[in-house]
């Protein structure tokens, strides 16, 4: 927490954009510091797949969860895919907080 504010981080597929725009909404209303992706690569972001960014981008992430009090994972019809599990397993080894969408 900084101040009185919780800090989550946004995790899930970028192919769910409005959703991720959604909670961030949501989440920053209801008093929260919202962290979230750069990019959304699934959603028409291309410059996530040139020059080995998704790899510099999916470190950042990490990065963003280890800032957080707890993640949010945004997962429409509970759909979970590789890299989010990968940031899920990660957040729950360092200790944080996991809430769904769904």
């Amino acid at each position: 927490m900084i101040g009185k504010y919780k800090i989550i981080t946004l995790c899930g597929s970028t192919k769910f954009k409005n959703e991720y725009l959604e909670a961030q909404k949501r989440l920053t209303l209801e008093g929260n510091i919202v962290i979230s992706v750069g990019l959304f690569g699934h959603s028409g972001d291309n410059e996530v797949y040139t020059e080995n960014k998704k790899e510099m981008l999916d470190d950042m992430h990490l990065r963003k969860i280890d800032l957080a009090d707890e993640i949010f994972v945004v997962n429409p019809g509970g759909y979970i895919g590789e890299s989010t599990k990968r940031e899920i397993d990660y957040a729950a080894k360092t200790g944080k907080i996991i809430k769904y969408l769904v």
